[in-house]
């Protein structure tokens, strides 16, 4: 079989970056520790962090962070202790020793990097950002995870509220969600443990259901994720045993629009009666 030259040109990248960067040293930037547990370390940074949020920002499994936290708390950099705001967990913070690594991992960092983009004229430097910037938002796009969630779940209760905060930022005269409705099956699309994307599906009258709340952090935006978390949403309508989606939105919310009628979705005549709706959409689900 041919090689595929996008993830040919993946490997190459990795490849470079990971031998320029020191990677494979067993003392990441002459720390005296490797990358994994540096990064660890970074990770936990000056406000500490749950041991919980550190597998999932690192998607790491529970044992080998464990592991990673026992060669710092050895080390004497690292206290991990339940967390004060829920004894169920455990927290990680640094100790005075830890800070003082942490600040001299982020100096030799940045030094590294200063270093190696010293040689490229100021074009050059630019190209590169904007090309670093697109690579890393296409391979977070690339790597979420998306999982179905109740809609009381804390991380849909905070995509919910993002989600609503920005449309009471851009509708001409505010939002106001009242008491949010939380029937159908929502989907929950997250980046290093964060939310990043958000929508669901309930039914409306007999095959027909309803995608509500779709979500997009406008940091992601323009990365396909919007198309992807609505191709997502047909394919859970579809599991649900509709044969039809339909949806409402605002006019204000042009880009969502235009990804609609890229999407295949029809205007069709009001069918319910949200008072923020002026435009209504449907595609039947093959």
């Amino acid at each position: 079989m041919p090689p595929d030259p996008h993830t040919a040109a993946l490997r190459r990248f990795n490849r470079t970056y990971t031998q320029r960067i020191g990677a494979l040293d067993d003392s990441f930037l002459g720390t005296g520790r490797p990358l994994n547990v540096s990064r660890l370390l970074f990770e936990i940074g000056p406000d500490g962090a749950t041991v919980r949020d550190l597998r999932e920002r690192l998607d790491l499994d529970s044992g080998y962070v464990t592991r990673l936290l026992r060669r710092l708390t050895d080390d004497g950099l690292v206290e991990v202790r339940p967390d004060p705001a829920d004894r169920r967990r455990r927290a990680a913070t640094l100790t005075a020793a830890g800070l003082e690594s942490w600040r001299d991992l982020d100096r030799r960092s940045e030094e590294l990097a200063r270093r190696l983009v010293s040689p490229l004229t100021g074009r050059q430097r630019a190209r590169l950002t904007d090309a670093l910037a697109t690579a890393d938002l296409l391979v977070r796009a690339a790597t979420i995870q998306l999982r179905e969630v109740r809609p009381d779940d804390p991380a849909a209760r905070a995509a919910a509220r993002r989600y609503f905060d920005e449309l009471e930022r851009r509708f001409p005269d505010g939002f106001d969600p009242g008491e949010p409705d939380h029937a159908g099956t929502f989907l929950l699309a997250t980046s290093a443990g964060q939310p990043v994307a958000y929508g669901g599906v309930r039914p409306v009258t007999g095959d027909t259901g309803e995608v509500k709340r779709m979500w997009v952090d406008r940091a992601w935006r323009g990365a396909g994720l919007g198309g992807r978390m609505l191709r997502e949403l047909e394919a859970l309508a579809r599991r649900l045993g509709h044969r039809r989606i339909v949806l409402d939105t605002n006019s204000t919310l042009v880009e969502a629009i235009a990804m609609y009628e890229r999407s295949g979705y029809s205007r069709i005549a009001r069918y319910n009666d949200n008072p923020y709706a002026e435009a209504w959409f449907e595609k039947q689900l093959s």
